[in-house]
């Protein structure tokens, strides 16, 4: 058995490394499922698999936010939004330090990586209400069903559109988040990509 590389120390648990990878397959397979990506291919798969996929991979998306809000009060030190929100002059001081080259290294989260979890699971949280609310009023099936079975068309639309663009506002904050992560990565040379698969980080 190798042993253990004494520089470097556990960060990140288990279920916040499982949260990250398992969220980022269900959030692509939502966004393909349904986006033109897969247009070619509706002609030969049937209409009611790629809804299936969508669907399940959005409930996916959803109990995996639930999971990360509950994680973030009982989980272990890193987990928790105890060690990562902050207050916004200290997210905005720290962005500057970033520009400059100077900020800091956190072991945990820094202020800018916690906003961004911060916005991130908003973000979620308001693609995930909105599909669940055009899935009721469109199709009439999920827990919405019941509210809104008898919406109309003018209506429906307007749920598509802002279903839309809360996940267009999630991709471009995914897109982000994966720039800060080169940028961090390069300022203060460890592989932040590698850390999330192993859990170790340097001390």
């Amino acid at each position: 058995m190798r042993a253990i590389d004494s520089t470097q120390i556990k960060v990140w648990d288990p279920f916040v490394r499982l949260f990250h990878w398992i969220l980022l397959g269900a959030f692509c397979t939502a966004y393909f499922s349904e986006g033109e990506v897969f247009e070619g291919l509706r002609e030969r798969l049937p209409g009611e698999l790629l809804q299936g996929m969508h669907v399940w991979a959005g409930y996916a998306v959803a109990g995996l936010v639930l999971f990360r809000l509950w994680w973030g009060f009982i989980g272990p030190r890193h987990a928790r939004f105890s060690d990562f929100v902050y207050r916004p002059g200290a997210t905005l001081a720290y962005l500057k330090r970033v520009l400059t080259l100077t900020a800091p290294r956190h072991l945990g989260h820094n202020p800018a990586g916690g906003a961004m979890i911060v916005v991130l699971l908003l973000s979620l949280t308001a693609t995930i209400v909105t599909g669940l609310m055009l899935y009721g009023a469109d199709k009439g099936l999920g827990p919405l069903a019941g509210l809104l079975a008898e919406t109309g068309s003018a209506t429906i639309d307007g749920i598509a559109e802002a279903h839309e663009m809360a996940t267009n506002a999630t991709l471009l904050l995914v897109g982000a988040h994966l720039l800060g992560v080169v940028w961090e990565s390069v300022l203060h040379r460890e592989n932040l990509v590698r850390a999330m698969i192993t859990g170790r980080k340097r001390a």
